[in-house]
Order: structure tokens, then C-alpha cells, then sequence
């Protein structure tokens, strides 16, 4: 369960208590630095030296972790730190406008906000709230959603009187599901223990078989055969004193993508059920759930889950009443990067270390968590295993295509009148969900979040499968009205923002092709910026550490290819032009030496 620090606790005694719950292990640094955090607001160096003393770790490599994850703060924050969502459908919806009119009411300072600060304010990258924004992310605890102006003048008499957050409106932080269209996953009844009991009279290996039959892939973008996956990880070898163990990735960061949000809100049995059948065929002991840092507010309804199925004998020691069938999940809250999706990132940091994505071979089903064997599957697909297991493998196959089996949710968002979740069985039409989604006018579609697909009109009879269009589950709809240009241009600060800065083709390639956004948008483009994009788009496929890297471009290639004349219209000068002010650069020389005439400075050409 989460800590429970008295309000009025020191630091020293917070830290002393929040290393005592967790044995002061190393692994679960990432989960000490935010339970902390939870009550200190931010991270003082006095606080991060007494957290690497309790852990055996020096202090440069616990700050060195600290810093990698965007919700740790080394610097002071305000009582209320207000996080904006700036995913580009909130931005879409005036986000950036009610942020700048929050902090007028509250009268944030310029600068840098002190640990005195009643309140501070910042965006992050997406909040998983893309049907229901504007959103803010409160103290990186909280939610309000559907953000307006009388909602933002509400907001700021709130922060002002300093009314606790356990006192706001609940109907400000109310989530809803919004399920537009369900189906096998989404209409299911709430398995206690029905899919294991399965699986158990088929043993071990024709539940694998099963699995094969029914030829369910990951459904967190990559497509792998969840049943080879599983065989691979079941046949490597193992240490003595070692375990397999099953990870369920919760970590949608991709903009536009809350699907696994309302899975975890409404059908967690069976994701912790497929999880642990999982552990059955693969005979693991360890279970984790990566919950991304942005939905902490679901933690403790996780957690009464958990606590459940324990009391069901679903969870912990002889489940089912099987002697040896031994096998627990625990939660592992994020802390704000969105380079954890990626699995072997997201191994790193359930070790308690920076999320950077490891060199493989060797893969996470050889040697992952500790280095051992371990699977990491999306929320998706251990909901769908479940029910494999429940009805059987031919049952799944016989969905959707020759290709592409099952259902898929959807996460719909952006020009539609009914934004929220779509499960079809795979080899819908795009055309299908604009339809029933009340898409009009439509000029463009991302398809998978920013490192996926972008579709024209012209496009919109292709088919959702691995086939033809796979994607991770988010379905992004841009009418006639939106500037495709401004869409390229958020994704491209997305991916320079979100880059864990490991390689340098991928930490230098994302910020050189937001100068080159940046550069455009300020209308100082020429047709050498396109060439200088397309060189940038060539360079970072295939020399980036990790795919997340590689994909950065594909908004920018296909929004060059497909709206071209978006691009055309901000490179309408007939010479390069600097992406920089020159004259600005020679401020600091002119400040050395005393001058501001005429001749110490430099006129820009254009």
C-alpha cells in the first residue's frame, strides 16, 4: 500500500520511513525518490544524500537517476504544481490560452519559483487524457479535467485560499471511461479466477499451444507473437535461486493513447488474470506492473485489486489452492519519461536505475528484470490472453482477419464529436471509425501517436491490421481547419523533449529537426531547411540506439510528403537564412565591452 507520512513529518523522517518500507533496496530507488517527493514537493540535496546513504549508492548516482525523470525535481516547485497536459489535441482546444490566463489569476512570477512558492505551473507532454481535455496534472497526483475559463478562475480561488486538494470539486477530477463501442475485451465479465481455472486443466504447454493457436500479437505497437515470446522466455535457461517473471507494460506514453487507462479502470481482473496465467505457463514468480507516472491517480484502486485477488487465493501462495502455483504482481509507478514504453527501458527502471533502453541481444525474454527471463506485455494483451485462455485460441483467431486476429481498441481523439474508445475486430476501415466517431471534414488522421502513420482523405479506406495500418491504439483526427505544419511541429517538440539523450543520433537529430520547426514557424525557411529535413529524416533511420529514435521522424516525413504545401509556404525565401539572430549572438561581446553604437552590431540578411 502507499505511504502514509504524517503531514507535519521532517524530510529526514519521511526518507527514514519510506527506505524502511522498502528494505532500502537499490531496485526500488525510482519508487523511494517518488514516495519522497510525494511529501517534501521536491528533492533538496540534503534528502538525495540521505537516500543513497540508506541505499548503499553515492550520491552523484542517485541525483544522476533523479534527474533523468521529468516528475523528479531538483529544484523547488510550488505547494500546487500545476502540470499542462500539451498533447496537440489539448493544444487544439485552447490549452495554451487557459494556461496563460491561469497564470495571470495567480500571478506566477517569470522566474524561477522558491521553496516558499505558493504555486508553480509547467506542461508535460501528454496526460493520457486526450477525450477529455484540456487536462492538468495537479502535484503529480491528480487530475482535473475539461479545462475551460470558469474552471481556470475556479481553479486559481482554490490555489489562492489554499484549499487542499482532498477539498476540490470532485467533478473536476472525475475520469470517464467514454466507451463508444465495445466488444469481446471491453464487454467481458469480471474474471475471478475463471480463465486460470482454464488454463490449469490444460496445463502448462496446450496453454502455450492455445496461445499459438489463436495468433494473438502484442498489442503495444511492436506486433510480436505473444505465444513465441512467451515459449522463448519459458525455454531460457535459469539460474539457480532465479524466477521468470511477467511485466505488464502500463506506460502509454504516446500522445493520444489512454486505452490501457480505461482497461486498468475497468477490467483489471483481467489483466492481472492474464498476468498470472502467464506466470503459470512460464512458471514465474515475480509480477510488475509499470503504472506511467501520469496515472498515479488510479494507484490505489489498483492496489484494492491486488488485495483482492490475494483474499480470493488469486494472488500470492498456492493459488487456487495449487501447491507451488506461487506468484504476486507489484506496482511500479513511473516518474514522467516517456522512453520507459520501450521494454528494455522499462526494465532499467524497474531496477531503479535512468530508462535507458539496453543494447540487445541479449532480449528481456533471455535476460531482463535482474537478469532473468522476463516477458513485458502490454495491458491489451494480457486482457486478451485471459480470454484466450477463458474461450480458447480458434474463438480469437476466428476475429478479425487472415493476418491480424482479435479486436483492438482504439483511443479516439482531436475534430470528432464523440471522442473516447472504439474496440473493433481488426481490419476496420479507418473510414468505419471516422463514421461512427463523427469525424467531418476531415483532412488528416495519425494513426499509433506520433511515431506512427499520418493519413490523408484519400487514404481512409485502408484497413487497422498489421497488414496494412498497425498501430498502437490512438487514432488522432485533424478537419480542414488544422495546420498540418503546427501538428509536425508539436510532435517534433514531443520527441526533442521525451529523447532520453543516450545516442547522439537521436539526442542531437531531435533537437536539430526542432530548430529546423522552430526555424519554419518564425517564417525564415527556405527550400534548404527541406533538404536539411530530409537529410535528418535519412540519417536517424537506422543509427539511433532504439527504435523510439528511429520513429521520431515519421510524422515529419509523411506531413512533408502528404502536405507539402503547409511546409511550402514557410520556405518562401529565395537564400538560406540563419536559424538564429546573429545580431543577438554578439550581446554578450557587446556587454564585455562596453559598446551599443551602430557598428557593434550585425544586421541579419534576408
Amino acid at each position: 500500500m502507499p505511504l502514509r507520512c504524517p503531514d507535519d513529518a521532517s524530510p529526514q523522517a519521511t526518507v527514514a520511513d519510506v527506505l524502511q518500507r522498502h528494505d532500502a533496496r537499490r531496485t526500488s530507488l525510482v519508487q523511494i525518490l517518488r514516495e519522497v517527493q510525494e511529501h517534501t514537493r521536491w528533492l533538496p540535496h540534503g534528502v538525495l544524500e540521505q537516500v543513497a546513504a540508506g541505499v548503499g549508492l553515492s550520491p552523484a548516482i542517485v541525483e544522476g537517476v533523479a534527474s533523468f525523470y521529468r516528475f523528479f525535481h531538483l529544484q523547488p516547485v510550488g505547494r500546487y504544481h500545476l502540470l499542462w497536459s500539451d498533447n496537440v489535441t489539448d493544444r487544439m482546444q485552447g490549452s495554451h490560452a487557459l494556461a496563460q490566463a491561469l497564470r495571470l489569476r495567480l500571478r506566477l512570477p517569470a522566474g524561477a519559483p522558491d521553496a516558499s512558492s505558493l504555486a508553480s505551473m509547467g506542461f508535460a507532454s501528454c496526460t493520457g487524457l486526450g477525450d477529455q481535455g484540456p487536462a492538468l496534472l495537479v502535484n503529480q497526483r491528480q487530475v482535473v479535467t475539461r479545462m475551460d475559463g470558469q474552471r481556470v478562475r475556479d481553479l486559481a480561488d482554490m490555489v489562492r485560499g489554499q484549499v487542499p486538494l482532498a477539498e476540490w470539486p470532485a467533478a473536476w477530477m472525475r475520469v470517464e471511461d467514454q466507451v463508444r463501442r465495445s466488444d469481446v475485451l471491453l464487454d467481458a465479465s469480471r474474471l475471478q479466477g475463471q480463465a486460470l481455472q482454464a488454463a490449469l486443466a490444460r496445463g502448462a504447454q496446450s496453454m502455450l499451444a492455445e496461445l499459438d493457436r489463436s495468433r494473438l500479437r502484442g498489442r503495444g505497437g511492436a506486433g510480436f507473437s505473444t505465444a513465441r515470446k512467451w515459449a522463448l522466455c519459458r525455454d531460457a535457461p535459469l539460474a539457480p535461486g532465479d524466477t521468470r517473471v511477467v511485466v505488464c507494460n502500463a506506460d502509454e506514453g504516446e500522445p493520444g493513447t489512454f486505452k490501457d487507462r480505461v482497461l486498468l479502470n475497468r477490467q483489471a481482473d483481467a489483466v492481472f488474470e492474464g498476468m498470472t496465467l502467464a506466470a503459470r505457463v512460464l512458471g514465474a514468480r515475480t509480477g510488475l506492473l509499470y503504472l506511467r507516472g501520469e496515472y498515479r491517480f488510479l494507484l490505489e484502486q489498483i492496489e484494492a485489486v491486488l488485495a483482492r485477488r490475494r483474499t480470493h487465493g488469486l494472488l500470492g501462495r498456492s493459488i487456487l489452492g495449487v501447491e507451488g502455483f506461487d506468484f504476486d504482481i507489484a506496482i511500479h509507478v513511473g516518474a514522467g519519461a516517456y522512453v520507459c514504453g520501450e521494454e528494455s527501458a522499462l526494465i532499467e527502471s524497474l531496477e531503479g536505475k535512468r530508462g535507458t533502453p539496453r543494447i540487445r541481444p541479449p532480449f528481456p525474454v533471455e535476460k531482463g528484470y535482474l537478469g532473468q527471463p522476463t516477458i513485458v506485455n502490454n495491458v491489451e494483451t494480457f486482457c486478451a490472453a485471459a480470454q484466450i485462455a477463458l474461450r480458447g485460441g480458434a474463438w480469437w483467431a476466428a476475429i478479425g482477419t487472415a493476418h491480424s486476429s482479435g479486436t483492438k481498441l482504439h483511443s479516439v481523439s482531436g475534430d470528432c464529436a464523440y471522442p473516447g474508445i472504439y474496440e473493433y475486430p481488426l481490419g476496420i476501415t479507418v473510414a468505419q471509425v471516422l463514421h461512427d466517431c463523427g469525424a467531418r471534414n476531415v483532412q488528416a488522421v495519425q494513426i499509433g501517436g506520433p511515431s506512427g502513420q499520418c493519413l490523408t482523405a484519400h487514404e481512409l479506406e485502408r484497413r487497422i491490421g498489421f497488414e496494412d495500418v498497425p498501430t498502437a491504439g490512438s487514432l488522432m483526427v485533424f478537419d480542414q481547419s488544422r495546420d498540418m505544419f503546427e501538428v509536425a511541429h508539436n510532435f517534433a517538440q514531443f520527441f526533442a523533449h521525451e529523447s532520453c539523450g543516450f545516442c547522439t543520433p537521436c539526442r542531437v537529430g531531435t533537437t536539430l529537426v526542432l530548430q529546423r520547426m522552430d526555424k519554419l514557424a518564425a517564417g525564415r525557411g527556405s527550400p534548404f531547411d527541406r533538404a536539411d529535413l530530409d537529410d535528418l529524416d535519412t540519417l536517424m533511420q537506422g543509427t539511433t540506439h532504439c527504435g523510439l529514435g528511429a520513429s521520431s521522424t515519421h510524422a515529419l516525413r509523411d506531413t512533408l510528403e502528404r502536405f507539402g504545401p503547409a511546409y511550402a509556404r514557410r520556405m518562401g525565401r529565395p537564400s538560406f537564412t540563419p536559424g538564429f539572430d546573429l545580431d543577438a549572438e554578439l550581446a554578450p561581446a557587446r556587454r564585455v565591452t562596453g559598446r551599443n553604437d551602430a557598428h557593434a552590431h550585425l544586421e541579419q540578411q534576408g
